[in-house]
């Protein structure tokens, strides 16, 4: 390795108002620098607006961390930006470089690949058909192939691809010429294994197991933490899979899950937001429901305000009893701290994950099975259960902790050391 600090690039994230995103970044960086020593990172992340952009780069912490945008070509966008010189550089880019028909979008990151050891494509589940055909992170795939540089599928999840067996065939093509894939849970690995990729295919955990979890300033003051608290998220993302996209069918769900919650335990409840951005976020979506919530005792229900950070929410999180999420980055928060956890999953990356924990699926809820219910006979039954599923915790995320930040030795070894 050079006497230089090494550079890294970690591109395809969401923005830090996704606090799963963060905890992704967060967990890397600290992987990183327990292998490869004092490092700088530049992000490349997919921002819905410059405002957002710059607030990141603005509240960022850690000094190591440059953040640049993907940037969406549109014709508002070229109107806006027509006299800056970097615009006429980006589209010079993006008509010379052939490596990539995304060469514009990561024009931003261009001049950081030439000095990068790798770039690892972060995100967690990029590459899935939950949010469309994941073109965007496969052009990243061809523009860092294209440099002939190391592209890394960074603690991710995988497919499936079936519903589109022409794209599923595309993509067994494409993932075999990926330098490697850390998969973060069996499931995607068993997955890669039946469309036939698997030479560089390499389990890992989560990244986001490795945040550290910090107290807010104030907090014990501000909203202090009662005894056996239940933490709740709920996230307007579920929609598309439990009710067909229907969000005023889910919200109304999602009520009646507060309302049995209530009338079948004593505890206080929190409803944790851990997406925050405006319009979509958690926060908004909960507080809508908490409007349509009837007979609810006033102190029963804490809507946490959506001010804190990814680490900060995952030291709240860490102090409930019991935690239910749809967000699986808050549950890895909360299995993270040993606290029994119930996944609203909606993809194979909460199933894979509670599989590879605790062996089973009893602690993980598909969407044709969520209904308020279900949801509290579940949480019951972890209650009863709540020693046996601490004893697992205890024995279980160290191992996966020990895995993830392998990882960062991982990657050592297969790019020579860098």
């Amino acid at each position: 390795m050079s006497e230089d600090r090494p550079l890294f690039i970690l591109a395809g994230n969401a923005p830090y108002v996704n606090q799963g995103c963060e905890a992704i970044t967060r967990g890397t960086v600290k992987i990183l620098r327990n292998s490869f020593g004092s490092s700088k990172f530049v992000c490349t992340s997919h921002f819905q607006s410059e405002q957002q952009y710059q607030e990141q780069k603005r509240k960022e912490t850690d000094g190591a961390i440059t953040h640049t945008s993907y940037q969406y070509l549109n014709k508002k966008m070229l109107i806006n930006n027509f006299w800056k010189p970097v615009m006429w550089k980006g589209v010079y880019q993006h008509i010379t470089d052939r490596g990539s028909m995304y060469s514009w979008g990561y024009y931003e990151m261009l001049p950081y690949l030439k000095d990068a050891s790798a770039v690892l494509s972060v995100g967690g589940d990029n590459y899935t058909l939950d949010y469309g055909i994941p073109r965007l992170f496969t052009g990243l795939d061809d523009l860092v192939i294209a440099h002939k540089k190391p592209i890394v599928l960074w603690g991710a999840s995988v497919g499936p691809f079936s519903a589109m067996p022409d794209y599923e065939r595309y993509m067994s093509s494409h993932l075999k010429n990926i330098t490697c894939i850390f998969a973060r849970e069996s499931a995607t690995v068993q997955y890669l294994k039946s469309i036939g990729v698997t030479d560089n295919v390499y389990p890992v955990g989560d990244p986001a197991f490795l945040m550290d979890p910090v107290k807010p300033t104030g907090i014990d003051d501000e909203m202090p933490i009662e005894k056996n608290a239940m933490g709740l998220n709920l996230s307007p993302l579920m929609a598309k899979f439990v009710t067909g996209g229907n969000l005023d069918q889910w919200a109304k769900i999602s009520a009646s899950i507060i309302e049995t919650m209530v009338m079948t335990f004593e505890s206080p409840i929190y409803l944790i937001p851990h997406v925050t951005w405006n319009g979509s976020g958690d926060h908004s979506f909960m507080q809508r429901v908490v409007k349509e919530t009837v007979n609810i005792e006033k102190g029963k229900l804490v809507l946490v305000p959506p001010k804190y950070n990814a680490a900060e929410t995952k030291w709240i999180i860490s102090q409930m009893a019991v935690f239910t999420g749809a967000r699986t980055h808050s549950t890895i928060a909360a299995l993270s701290s040993y606290v029994p956890t119930l996944s609203l999953a909606y993809s194979i990356k909460a199933q894979g994950i509670n599989k590879d924990i605790f062996g089973h699926m009893d602690y993980c809820l598909n969407p044709e099975d969520i209904n308020a219910k279900a949801i509290s006979d579940r949480i019951q039954v972890m209650l009863d259960r709540k020693a046996i599923v601490r004893k697992d915790l205890s024995e279980q995320i160290p191992k996966i902790q020990k895995v993830a930040l392998d990882a960062g030795m991982k990657l050592r070894q297969i790019t020579g050391g860098i």
